[in-house]
């Protein structure tokens, strides 16, 4: 079972967490939610949650060169509405201070990791990150999720509730999610399947907000997902593996985008 694997990975972490857990940082955060359920800028297919990974199992090393915070000064000139952070160490190489680099652009940030005790949640309030990952595949059970999902609500961080199928949307549901990420890769055997990824998209209902993740590289991708009922997309590896990440969003987007200024970063919570 591969996510048993990142699930004892994770038991050192928690034996820490449990006997030392991080202060929560005070300030307001950026709303993740809303950032994503705002109007798309004029030409792009829809918004794109834009991630920074060193490296993954399947992939192996994809950039170990490029930082945290270059990764989301450039996201953020190339288009990006949010960006997703992966602090899992031992198979993708990431940390938990990787957060805190990055927040410096403004981007709203998902933590992306394998978080399936309240210590990771309560964990997470010690850092900039404006969501959080859950998956249903690793935590198969409505009521568990319900308590994550409103544990991190409780301290402004939203929860995305990943599934791969149809019977763990529902489960997702039970869990009252608002924010479903579909993702193509089948955690178990690693293999990808975007068209399926797309026909769940039909069961999309109103007020959900919906996002596509794996195997997602070429605007046509993009274009497909929004078509398909999707309001964002998440992409990693197509970006860091880019030459530069910031020229290859903005293609992905339709052009060119000429950079912003970057905002005053928000008090730390």
């Amino acid at each position: 079972m591969n996510l048993q694997r990142f699930i004892d990975a994770k038991q050192d972490e928690l034996a820490a967490l449990r006997r030392q857990m991080p202060a929560p940082r005070d300030g307001a955060r950026p709303d993740f939610l809303a950032a994503l359920s705002s109007p798309s800028r004029e030409g792009q297919p829809l918004h794109v949650i834009a991630e920074f990974k060193r490296s993954s199992p399947s992939a192996g090393v994809i950039n170990d060169r490029l930082s945290p915070a270059d990764a989301a000064a450039q996201y953020r000139a190339g288009g990006a509405t949010c960006m997703s952070v992966l602090t899992e160490e031992r198979y993708f190489r990431g940390h938990l201070n990787d957060l805190d680099a990055a927040a410096a652009a403004g981007l709203p940030l998902l933590r992306k990791d394998f978080i399936f005790d309240e210590l990771q949640v309560r964990q997470s309030f010690a850092t900039p990150a404006s969501a959080l990952l859950l998956i249903v595949a690793l935590t198969p059970d409505a009521a568990r999720l319900r308590g994550l999902r409103e544990l991190a609500e409780s301290s402004g961080i939203h929860a995305v509730v990943e599934v791969f199928t149809e019977s763990e949307l529902e489960l997702a549901r039970l869990s009252g999610a608002r924010i479903i990420q579909v993702n193509a890769r089948n955690l178990e055997t690693f293999r990808t399947d975007r068209e399926e990824g797309l026909k769940l998209a039909r069961l999309r209902r109103p007020g959900e907000c919906w996002i596509a993740a794996s195997a997602m590289s070429t605007r046509i991708h993009l274009q497909e997902a929004r078509q398909a009922g999707y309001q964002a997309a998440l992409i990693g590896t197509a970006l860091m593996s880019a030459l530069s990440p910031q020229q290859a969003l903005a293609s992905l987007l339709g052009g060119d985008i000429a950079t912003p200024a970057l905002s005053a970063p928000s008090k730390p919570r």
